[in-house]
């Protein structure tokens, strides 16, 4: 699709590692910002960590990195040293927006705070991505998704059936999220920049935003006298229809009918009980004061092991009643409506074709830019300097001295053919 690329003209500087920080970058980056990812020599850890997520992550095969630093330029760049940090303020003279997850003693040192920053470029709107934030007692602990977000924040010990053990965590929900609501931020200050010329801090951390998208349920925690203390189990979920039930082949379907009864009296034909139809005893109301939600669970169970989940799913969606089976990842890569609303992106590397998910977002108007991969360790280094003005000589000069690196391509070593369009 032809278009505009709303974001042109805006310059970005990530200077962050792992997923969160640079997934708000790469938000930017989609809609068409220059977006300079540095890295230190060795790389950022997300290059290498492959193992604990169950995929390669060779330097021409790693989709985490594909998936937060698409649309980049890569810049490698030694910042303990003089030459490294005067490359990275001449950077900030043209800079719209710098992001980072440092933690802040480490940038108060190199002098990258924001505080050492306004100072130089009144302009710069400044994002810092942390986990608990930069105050309180603990705001110099490191913080990560599993840490910070789900475990701190509350999720893991509450969302788990009462009696069993905490769900098994995959990397990048809170991140993602976290990421996203930084961009919002970081939207809003660039816009009262450029409408006032003056920058503005914006900081996120994984902590307050895991409490925030659970924030109805930490708010109803303090009234212990009415609800369900967690963590409760599904046989006593405070509505029985915004509830699981098990299948006649073993797969779970959710339900999702807040208005319990206004749905009542519409679902229970379904299920063969019309004979409780216009019963008293089961409205919400009743359910709820004389404690009968393992009750009426226990009949919904029954109906729903009687027929396999495609039976089930065929009566629901017949009835117009909001449900869907809980899904596997397997299965969401298959699923159409996913690959309808573009999702997903198919992207040739060595080992064949994976699916890579694109960002959430889409604007009818814009360019949607094909999906592009993250930048091989120091791709563009030499291309940045010269933009800054460095001559040859010097760039020799501050490449024997490890100030920058370049990359190799080592694509014919893997077995890669350069010439192939979309394959990396």
């Amino acid at each position: 699709m032809s278009g505009i690329r709303p974001l042109e003209g805006i310059k970005v500087i990530d200077m962050s590692t792992f997923i969160g920080a640079p997934a708000a970058a790469r938000f930017f980056a989609e809609f068409g910002a220059d977006v300079i990812k540095i890295e230190p020599k060795g790389g950022d850890v997300v290059r290498f960590n492959g193992a604990s997520e169950g995929r390669l992550s060779t330097p021409y095969e790693n989709t985490t990195w594909d998936l937060e630093n698409a649309h980049k330029r890569g810049l490698v760049l030694d910042l303990k040293s003089s030459e490294g940090r005067e490359v990275l303020m001449k950077l900030l003279e043209t800079t719209d927006i710098f992001i980072t997850n440092w933690r802040p003693q480490a940038l108060a040192k190199l002098g990258f705070d924001y505080d050492s920053l306004k100072e130089k470029f009144p302009k710069l709107v400044y994002g810092s991505f942390t986990g608990y934030g930069e105050e309180g007692p603990d705001c110099n602990l490191p913080g990560y998704d599993f840490t910070a977000f789900w475990a701190r924040g509350g999720m893991l010990g509450t969302m788990y059936q009462k009696d069993s053990e905490p769900v098994n965590l995959v990397p990048g929900i809170g991140d993602h999220t976290t990421g996203l609501f930084m961009a919002a931020g970081l939207m809003v200050a660039l816009y009262n920049a450029q409408k006032t010329g003056k920058g503005d801090k914006v900081s996120i951390n994984l902590f307050h935003s895991a409490v925030w998208v659970q924030a109805i349920a930490v708010q109803a925690a303090q009234y212990t006298e009415l609800g369900a203390k967690y963590p409760t189990s599904r046989k006593v979920a405070e509505n029985p229809f915004n509830n699981t039930y098990k299948c006649k082949d073993g797969r779970f379907i959710q339900l999702s009918m807040p208005p319990f009864d206004l749905f009542y009296p519409k679902f229970m034909p379904l299920i063969g009980r019309e004979d409780l139809v216009g019963n008293p005893r089961y409205t919400i109301d009743s359910i709820t004061e004389n404690k009968l939600h393992a009750e009426f669970i226990e009949i919904l169970d029954n109906a729903f092991a009687q027929k396999t989940s495609a039976e089930w799913s065929e009566i629901l969606v017949k009835a117009d009643i909001p449900h869907y089976l809980a899904q596997t990842w397997e299965e969401v890569l298959e699923d159409k409506q996913a690959w309808a609303i573009g999702v997903f992106e198919n992207v040739k590397y060595l080992t064949g074709e994976r699916a890579m998910v694109r960002q959430p977002i889409t604007l009818e108007g814009s360019e949607k830019l094909r999906y592009d991969r993250g930048p091989f360790l120091g791709e563009h280094s030499e291309e940045i300097l010269r933009e800054l003005g460095y001559t040859d000589e010097q760039l020799a000069e501050m490449h024997a001295k490890n100030v920058y690196n370049t990359w190799d391509d080592l694509r014919e070593k893997y077995g890669g053919n350069l010439e192939e369009e979309n394959s990396y």
